[in-house]
C-alpha cells in the first residue's frame, strides 16, 4: 500500500486506529477536505475471523479484505495520510486546544483526536480459546449464528449476563449446553427457565481445554478428564481498551471499560471523539462503520464552526 504523506506540523484530525471505525471517520473527513493522519497497528480484534456477516453489501466477505479495500478508497482523498505506527503517548496542551501524539518515529500535532483503536479481549484461562477465537469460539450470534445453526453448541458464561445470553443464543442452537466453569450463579428461577422449561443442559464442571483443528472446536475437556463433543462455543470475554490513550487524555470510561461518548461520539474531553468497539458492548462491523462516520462528520462540523467564528 502506497501511503500518502502530509506536512504533519499540524493536521486537523489525528485518528488513532485504522480499522472500520477509524477508516469510516477518515473518509467523512477526507471528503470534507480536512487534513487527517491515521495511525494504525493492524491488529484488529477480528483478525482471525474468516468471514464477516450482517453487514449489508459485504455479507460473507473476509474482514481483512473489507478493511483493505476501505483503506484503498480512503487514501484516494489527497488530504488523508496513513502511518503504520503505534501511538505511545497522547496529550492535550494545558494552555492550548491542540493535541500532541508521540510514536517511536516522531511527534505529531492536531486540532482534534478520534480514538478508534478498539478493545482487547481478556480470555479465560482455558487452553485453546485464543486459537479458536473468531473461528468457532464466537462472541455474537448476530454476526456468526446463522452459519452455525444445527451444530452442537455451548455457551461458556457464569455472570449477570448468562441468563440473557441463554435466551438469545437458544434461538440459533436448539440443543444448547451452558458451561459455567464452576458453581452456577443463575437464580433458582433462572435455572428453572433455562434447564427445566427450555431444556438447556447446565454443566458446572471446571474446564481444562478445548481440542480443535485449525481453530474449529472438536471437543471440550473438563478438569476431571471427562469430555463432550462440540462444534461451536459462544463466549463473551471481559475487555479492556486497545491501548492506554483514552486514560492519558483524561477520557472517562464505563465500568466495563468502554469510552463514554454522547450521541455525537464526543468523549468527556473537549476535542476528543471516539468510535467503534472502544465505545460500546455491541461489537459489529456495521456499527463500527456507522459510529465512525458520525464521529468524522461531527468533528468536521466542530472544526467548521471554529473556522467560521475565528
Amino acid at each position: 500500500m502506497i501511503q500518502q504523506h502530509l506536512s504533519t506540523s499540524l493536521v486537523d484530525v489525528i485518528i488513532i486506529g485504522g480499522s472500520f471505525a477509524g477508516l469510516s471517520a477518515a473518509m467523512a473527513l477526507g471528503r470534507a477536505s480536512k487534513s487527517v493522519l491515521i495511525f494504525d497497528t493492524n491488529k484488529p480484534c477480528n483478525r482471525q475471523t474468516p468471514f464477516s456477516h450482517n453487514f449489508i453489501l459485504h455479507d460473507g466477505e473476509a474482514p481483512s479484505q473489507i478493511s483493505k479495500k476501505a483503506l484503498e478508497q480512503v487514501l484516494k482523498y489527497s488530504t488523508v495520510s496513513y502511518r503504520m505506527e503505534e501511538v505511545l503517548k497522547a496529550s492535550k496542551g494545558e494552555c492550548s486546544s491542540r493535541f500532541q501524539v508521540e510514536t517511536n518515529n516522531g511527534i505529531y500535532h492536531s486540532r482534534k483526536v478520534i480514538l478508534a483503536s478498539g478493545l482487547k479481549d481478556e480470555f479465560p484461562l482455558i487452553q485453546g480459546v485464543s486459537e479458536c477465537w473468531g473461528i468457532s469460539v464466537l462472541h455474537c450470534p448476530y454476526c456468526h449464528g446463522y452459519e452455525e445453526i444445527g451444530k452442537q453448541t455451548a455457551l461458556i458464561s457464569n455472570n449477570e449476563k448468562t441468563f440473557d445470553s441463554c435466551v438469545m443464543i437458544s434461538n440459533w442452537a436448539k440443543d444448547l449446553i451452558l458451561l459455567t466453569d464452576g458453581p452456577c450463579t443463575l437464580t433458582p428461577e433462572q435455572q428453572h427457565l433455562v434447564h427445566v422449561k427450555n431444556g438447556i443442559q447446565i454443566i458446572e464442571k471446571p474446564i481444562e481445554k478445548l481440542i480443535h483443528h485449525q481453530g474449529r472446536v472438536q471437543k471440550i475437556v473438563f478438569k476431571d478428564s471427562s469430555e463432550i463433543e462440540l462444534d461451536v462455543i459462544y463466549l463473551k470475554p471481559k475487555t479492556t481498551q486497545g491501548n492506554n490513550l483514552a486514560k492519558q487524555l483524561g477520557c472517562e470510561l464505563t465500568t466495563t471499560n468502554e469510552i463514554i461518548v454522547d450521541s455525537l461520539q464526543k468523549t468527556t474531553v473537549e476535542g476528543v471523539y471516539a468510535a467503534g468497539d472502544a465505545t460500546t458492548y455491541m461489537r459489529s462491523v456495521a456499527l463500527a462503520v456507522a459510529s465512525g462516520q458520525k464521529a468524522g462528520i461531527m468533528v468536521d462540523r466542530e472544526i467548521n464552526i471554529e473556522n467560521f467564528k475565528n
